[in-house]
This record gives structure tokens, C-alpha cells and sequence, in this order.
């Protein structure tokens, strides 16, 4: 089985599911990873790339350290502006999304909840779901979105539906992999009570567990999740 986990920025495909992808290692699956938008650039009021290059290259070098840690291939990067990808057509995140949907044929894609309060979540959602369509001949058969700490729990109903997680995976055994995996973007996590810190993290994926008789479980909603005669 091949998966790709297509993220906004360097460390949501942590957040979102990172005990998942160790999960999927552990099963012997192949695990691909695209990073669309920068990281960096959004903490200064004009976009600067090259003033934060040894920023942007330590996010790069974080993922890649995350990626080794949770077994998964080295991460491909869109480059896109963060926090700023409203200003980018839609088609253009969407070919990007595609052309990597074509080259290793996914058949399960993870992305964000497209009712998120960061922007960059919902459009890198509406660019995936475009992508993955099931139309015949398409590859992905299944097609979850995962909640991100410190964006989907702060939406509200007006931005779009709140996160209902559909799908349950235990992670119990996985979740140290995802803290330590976490430990390569420190300078991108917070100190507790922040949502986005390794405390609210590990509580969250017991919370998650405990919904369903885990020990530790990641949530998703089910986008769409095809059932066939074949065989993988």
C-alpha cells in the first residue's frame, strides 16, 4: 500500500498523523509525504525569503529529521508563501497536488480538515479533495482529514463544519514515535498549556483513545473511503 499525506506547513503531517504514518511503516506500507507552503515567512509583515533562507532551511531539515524518526520517505516541498497561499491560484496548488498523486499512485491521502481556522488548511483541503477525486483510473481509494492542534479546535461554525472524526486509529503503540518525531520541529512546538505543545499533544491522542477504548487513538473525518473486489 502506498500513502501520501499532503500538509500546509513543516510539522502538521506530525501533528495531524504522525502515529499513523509509524503505524503504516510498522504494516510495511510505503510513505510519502508533501509539505506545500514554506513556514517562516508569515512571522514578518512582507514576505522575505531571502531573510529567513536559515529558517526555511531548518524547517526543511526538521521534516527530514521527523521523517527519518517515524521511518517515512524524505518529504517533497511546494514552496508556496505561508500563510499567504490565498494569494496563489487554486490551480496552481491543485496541479501540484496532483502531479504527485500521479507519480506513486496513492491509494490512502491524508490532509487537513477543511473547516479549520488557518487558511492554508482549507485550501490545501479544497486542492486535495480536487486531486483526488474518484474518478476511473484514480488511485486513492481512501481519503481522510486529519484536526491539527492550535487550528481546528479554534474555528468556529462560520469558517465551516467544526472536526467530527468518523475513523479511530490506535496509535498506542505509535505515539512515542510521533512525540520524538515532534522533537525535530522544537522550534515550532510551545510550552503547555499551548495547544500546540508535546503535553496537549499526548493528551489529545489519549482523549482520542479514550473515545473509543484506546489507550491512544489519532482522529479523522472520512472523506471518502471505497471498498472494491480487488485485491491491492
Amino acid at each position: 500500500m502506498t500513502v501520501l499525506v499532503v500538509a500546509a506547513h513543516p510539522d502538521d503531517e506530525v501533528l495531524g498523523c504522525g502515529g499513523s504514518l509509524a503505524r503504516h511503516v510498522r504494516l510495511g506500507n510505503r510513505v510519502h509525504v508533501l509539505i506545500l507552503a514554506e513556514g517562516a515567512t508569515a512571522r514578518d509583515d512582507l514576505r522575505d525569503v531571502d531573510a529567513r533562507q536559515t529558517d526555511l532551511l531548518g524547517l526543511r531539515e526538521a521534516a527530514g529529521r521527523a521523517a527519518g524518526v517515524l521511518g517515512i520517505a524524505a518529504p517533497r516541498f511546494g514552496g508556496f508563501p505561508d500563510n499567504r497561499m490565498d494569494s496563489v491560484a487554486i490551480l496552481d496548488v491543485t496541479k501540484r497536488v496532483e502531479s504527485v498523486v500521479e507519480e506513486i499512485a496513492p491509494s490512502v491521502v491524508y490532509t487537513h480538515h477543511g473547516g479549520d481556522l488557518n487558511r492554508d488548511h482549507r485550501i490545501v483541503h479544497e486542492a486535495v479533495l480536487t486531486a483526488c477525486r474518484p474518478l476511473p483510473g484514480r488511485s486513492v481509494r481512501q481519503l481522510f482529514a486529519f484536526e491539527t492542534l492550535s487550528s481546528s479546535e479554534w474555528a468556529s461554525e462560520s469558517i465551516g463544519p467544526g472536526f467530527r472524526p468518523r475513523r479511530f486509529v490506535d496509535i498506542s503503540v505509535d505515539l512515542d514515535a510521533k512525540l520524538r518525531a515532534l522533537e525535530c520541529y522544537e522550534q515550532e512546538m510551545r510550552q503547555f498549556p499551548h495547544p500546540r505543545s508535546h503535553e496537549a499533544v499526548q493528551a489529545l491522542a489519549r482523549l482520542r483513545g479514550s473515545q473509543v477504548g484506546l489507550m491512544a487513538a489519532e482522529a479523522f473525518d472520512v472523506i471518502f473511503d471505497i471498498d472494491t473486489y480487488g485485491d491491492e
